[in-house]
């Protein structure tokens, strides 16, 4: 089954709990499981809230196994300029979701240098 919105049906925020701050410039993929592989369907970067809301707002998507992959090395090489005391342990994040239903799906990603948790969000 396919869904076509208005806005975008699946979207993103990172905060970094490290900093209390929002994690802006952080490239985002977003894929697809189709015939058991990942096909790449959209590619953005946090703006300064640290959210990506807009990158399926034109697309219609079908109901199905979804994939977030956050550049974590990308982020923390940015901040790094500014403390050198931040060496990252995770190079990446992935987050697997299934989309199944017409809601809104929010992923957001809580980052830390050593960590990270995701939830349903609203």
């Amino acid at each position: 089954m396919s869904t076509a919105v208005n806005k975008s049906p699946i979207t993103t925020h990172i905060l970094d709990t490290a900093t209390g701050l929002p994690a802006k410039n952080v490239p985002v993929t977003l894929f697809q499981l189709t015939d058991d592989s990942w096909q790449q369907i959209a590619q953005g970067t946090t703006n300064q809230d640290g959210r990506i809301a807009d990158w399926l707002s034109d697309k219609t998507i079908d109901f199905g196994t979804y994939k977030l992959k956050f550049d974590l090395d990308a982020y923390f090489s940015q901040i790094s300029e500014q403390n050198s005391d931040t060496s990252p342990f995770y190079p990446f994040a992935e987050i697997c979701f299934r989309l199944q239903d017409q809601r809104h799906h929010h992923i957001p990603l809580l980052l830390s240098p050593f960590g990270y948790s995701t939830y349903r969000g609203s």
